[in-house]
């Protein structure tokens, strides 16, 4: 292993679904192109590559894994002060079952979330207490993001405990319920230090006008909530019931970027190649 020495490790394409699998792949490409053109030596492995323990020694880890058991082997780098961008601690927050206790403490507005195991008949006195007057709920796979259109639903109350039974069918341990939030969809793309922040309208796209939104208390909520996390390169949805009180609905790791990817791609190689020279030594020269 030399010093400037690189592992990209790329998403596994279940958690890329359709179009994202190209555009998460571009990013990261993206990226590590920014580490070739200063000279690091590079190695490209996939998230199934960690599943089975095929992981070579690096000094920079750029990690897109997602799913549990790539980032529960990518912790002991994390645990040995490896530098691993984004941490796989922080990866495994964003699981929805980990994010609702994660932002339990309000670091950002959030919907009122249930996390139940979809083996089990829900309690509907919980269940009809989370509608409180609404006719639906969203339910959501409990781990990582939707990997197909079925992994988010919305369903009537008194469906709930049919979609649960349809969950795991689907082997699908948790799901989360979660309160409808009103009003216009923003999706937001972040860098921890805040070097790079850019939003959208979901229902616009990135060409098209944007939402009525107080853009600070936004920003605010997207790096709360990324910092409670310790996310590093971040994505996420907010939803807007009123413009000067928007609701973090979801946070990811790691997004495409894809309407900003060659700026973005810019700006997490410097972000990481700074990260790399504030590090303090840990051995001599």
């Amino acid at each position: 292993m030399t010093a400037r020495s690189l592992v990209a490790i790329y998403r596994n394409p279940s958690y890329s679904p359709r179009q994202h699998r190209t555009n998460d792949t571009a990013i990261l490409d993206a990226t590590v192109e920014h580490f070739t053109k200063d000279g690091w030596e590079v190695r490209r492995i996939g998230e199934a590559d960690v599943e089975h323990g095929r992981l070579p020694a690096a000094a920079l880890y750029l990690n897109m894994c997602q799913g549990p058991l790539a980032s529960q082997q990518l912790l002991p780098l994390e645990d040995d002060g490896a530098l691993v961008v984004n941490r796989p601690s922080s990866v495994l927050s964003c699981h929805r079952h980990r994010l609702v206790k994660a932002l339990a403490d309000r670091p950002a507005p959030f919907p009122r979330t249930l996390i139940l195991p979809t083996a089990a008949r829900p309690e509907m006195d919980a269940v009809r207490a989370l509608c409180d007057g609404q006719s639906q709920l969203w339910v959501k796979r409990g781990d990582v993001h939707a990997e197909r259109p079925e992994d988010v639903v919305s369903a009537r109350c008194e469906d709930i405990p049919a979609v649960l039974e349809a969950f795991a069918r689907r082997s699908i341990p948790w799901a989360a319920l979660q309160e409808h939030i009103p009003g216009p969809i923003i999706k937001f793309y972040g860098i921890a230090d805040q070097r790079f922040f850019r939003w959208y309208g979901a229902e616009t796209g990135a060409a098209g006008a944007r939402p009525e939104v107080d853009e600070a208390t936004l920003k605010r909520i997207a790096f709360a909530a990324a910092t409670a996390l310790r996310l590093e390169i971040f994505g996420g949805d907010v939803a807007v019931p009123d413009p000067h009180h928007p609701v973090l609905i979801d946070i990811n790791d790691w997004p495409s970027f894809a309407p900003y990817r060659a700026e973005a791609a810019q700006a997490i190689g410097d972000y990481v190649a700074e990260r790399i020279a504030n590090r303090p030594r840990t051995h001599a020269p």
